[in-house]
């Protein structure tokens, strides 16, 4: 089986990044790939003007790759924040306002897969209370998704890079991803299982494979140490996306990796350019 077999997609946010945002679709599709994610592209603006939406639309479209997931607003990110959704005041606010948007502009592109990252614990702040606010996000994210026929994915970050974020666990996922659907009735919170963040954990990965791959959604990899390209660190990718294939999961593997000190472009020798179309 190995990488030739795997249905890849390219992270806009972390890959490409020596780009222009209007230009990184393009870039992609040059580099032999024919689909994309992205993390909310305006840390600053959950409701970006409508001119900036249909003109990342239009990059999108003129490339030729599609869409395949795409973040609601967290904050900075890459920066200090974990996601927006738990957090009290302006942040859930700038949450609940960007839902429709993002979930409007993913529907325009036939983007299936919308992902809401829970954020950090907040000083003198109730934990429990955080979480009651976080649940009541997530069903509203869930409701929109289910409005434009995606999937709300729940990832787990890893605690040594997020030591402020309670989501650090693919069991703890799961926890959340379930209380979602009890609550919303939908169905359609799924995990986002990427490799990169459970390694880091210390996760045993084929056993979280085992246990999870019916209810994941997504699937992002980076190798570890390192957070850069397979091959470039220890981890047996090739192996474990081998153990999802064979254990049913057809869906996305997202690149969400660091080319390092190398232009983008040069960051995917490991992978065959015949590999790189998704089939």
């Amino acid at each position: 089986m190995g990488y030739s077999d795997q249905r890849f997609n390219v992270n806009l946010s972390i890959l490409f990044t020596e780009l222009p945002l209007l230009e990184r679709p393009a870039a992609a599709a040059k580099a032999g790939f024919t689909a994309v994610e992205l993390w909310w592209p305006w840390v600053d603006a959950p409701t970006p003007e409508q001119s900036e939406l249909d003109a990342l639309k239009k990059a999108i479209e003129d490339a030729g790759v599609q869409l395949v997931g795409l973040n609601f607003y967290a904050g900075q990110l890459p920066g200090p924040d974990r996601g927006a959704l738990s957090i009290p005041g302006e942040e859930s606010e700038k949450f609940r306002a960007n839902l429709s948007v993002a979930a409007d502009f993913a529907q325009s592109l036939g983007c299936k897969a919308l992902n809401a990252l829970y954020g950090n614990r907040v000083d003198g702040v109730d934990e429990a209370a955080q979480d009651a606010l976080a649940l009541e996000n997530l069903a509203l994210a869930a409701r929109e998704a289910d409005r434009v026929g995606a999937i709300l994915l729940i990832e787990a970050l890893n605690k040594p890079e997020s030591p402020l974020c309670p989501i650090v666990s693919a069991p703890k996922a799961i926890e959340i991803v379930d209380k979602v659907n009890a609550a919303t009735g939908l169905g359609n919170a799924k995990f986002l299982m990427d490799l990169y963040h459970l390694s880091m954990n210390g996760e045993d990965l084929p056993s979280v494979i085992e246990q999870y791959v019916a209810r994941t959604g997504h699937v992002q990899i980076a190798d570890n140490p390192g957070r850069g390209a397979p091959g470039t660190g220890s981890l047996p990718l090739e192996g474990l996306l081998d153990q999802l294939k064979k254990a049913g999961y057809e869906g996305w593997v997202g690149l969400e990796y660091k080319a390092g000190d190398r232009p983008s472009a040069e960051a995917f020798d490991w992978l065959p350019a015949e590999a790189r179309a998704a089939r």
